[in-house]
């Protein structure tokens, strides 16, 4: 039982992850065509500015349950895709160094320097993780004793790829809308633009990923086993389908809900076709590690319950506040406040 709530814990975690680091991630990615000038890039600057450090709390907090949880996942993991999560740090160091070091030197060159990192280490965490996420559901060649008997160029498959582009594309949506939150003017109006022409590819792209997964992986089975688990593919479906019209009303935060409801089912599919298996084995289904042979004792998924059902709505609460604070759109006066960005 302790098992099971600790991989649905997992996976909520990794969605909520996806959610909220996918709109700065977004907005990084779609800098270079969307912005004009630099009050247009000090814009998307400082509409990720406040949160995105506390965005990637959730990554700390999702890799640190699978390391204490499924310590034996977590090793096969770090094992299998060694060079691509060692890519996705480098990148995300990249990004986190380029929000502080771009505005310490007056100089075009030094902040295209560091708008080209910001870019790369937008770009690259959207990729590698849906390319990760997509060979996880997809199995990874794990041998009898966990170990990958394959690289980083067969991560890059034709399914992987696709999975990494249906993250690009989610991501890029999520930040187009959050940026038309937080922006004004022109830049206000090219950012809705961008999303609604996006959204149909998301459409088109979400469907044949769909159709993809039933082909490449046995993610169906257990929603075939229990019908009901489809409410998860129906919200995550109806999350993508309502943008459009939110994005035709105005209602940005609407469609930006929309969009969250949209990433955090497509994750949440994924995770709750894999049960109880946490990395399927391409090689052998009994090689898996599943949440019986890669768990930590029971006492360790106790104590680590306890402490996460006291910690965790801290955490909401405190990003709550930091969301409702900054949730007003970027002016002159917050770009020329000090401690901008």
């Amino acid at each position: 039982m302790l098992e099971t709530v600790w991989f649905l814990l997992w996976g909520v975690l990794w969605a909520v992850y996806f959610i909220l680091d996918g709109f700065d991630l977004g907005m990084g990615t779609i800098m270079p065509f969307i912005s004009k000038n630099e009050t247009d890039r000090r814009t998307i600057y400082n509409a990720a500015g406040p949160f995105w450090d506390g965005n990637e709390v959730w990554l700390i907090t999702a890799g640190g349950v699978t390391f204490a949880a499924f310590p034996g996942a977590y090793a096969a993991l770090f094992s299998a895709m060694y060079s691509a999560l060692f890519l996705l740090l480098f990148a995300l160091i990249l990004r986190g160094v380029s929000f502080e070091f771009r505005s310490k030197v007056e100089s075009d060159a030094w902040r295209k320097l560091w708008d080209v990192c910001h870019v790369i280490g937008s770009f690259a965490p959207a990729l590698l993780l849906g390319v990760a996420f997509a060979n996880i559901f997809r199995g990874i060649p794990l041998n009898a004793e966990g170990i990958n008997e394959a690289g980083l160029l067969q991560l890059l498959n034709p399914y992987g790829l696709a999975g990494g582009v249906l993250f690009v594309i989610m991501f890029v949506m999520h930040g187009s809308i959050w940026l038309g939150i937080k922006s004004q003017g022109p830049l206000h109006d090219r950012a809705v633009n961008l999303a609604t022409k996006t959204w149909p590819v998301l459409i088109i792209w979400a469907v044949l990923f769909v159709v993809y997964t039933g082909v490449e992986t046995n993610t169906f089975a257990n929603y075939l086993a229990n019908p009901l688990l489809f409410v998860i593919l129906i919200g995550a479906v109806a999350g993508m389908i309502a943008i459009r019209p939110a994005l035709g009303a105005g209602r940005l935060w609407r469609a930006w809900t929309a969009s969250a409801v949209g990433i955090g089912g497509t994750a949440l599919f994924g995770v709750v076709g894999m049960f109880p298996r946490l990395l399927p084995s391409s090689l052998n289904d009994a090689w898996s590690m599943t949440i019986h042979n890669a768990a930590s004792t029971p006492l360790t998924l106790k104590i680590m319950l306890t402490v996460t059902l006291i910690t965790i709505p801290i955490v909401i609460a405190y990003q709550a506040w930091v969301y409702k604070t900054f949730s007003h759109k970027i002016t002159q006066d917050d770009l020329d406040y000090e401690e901008a960005y």
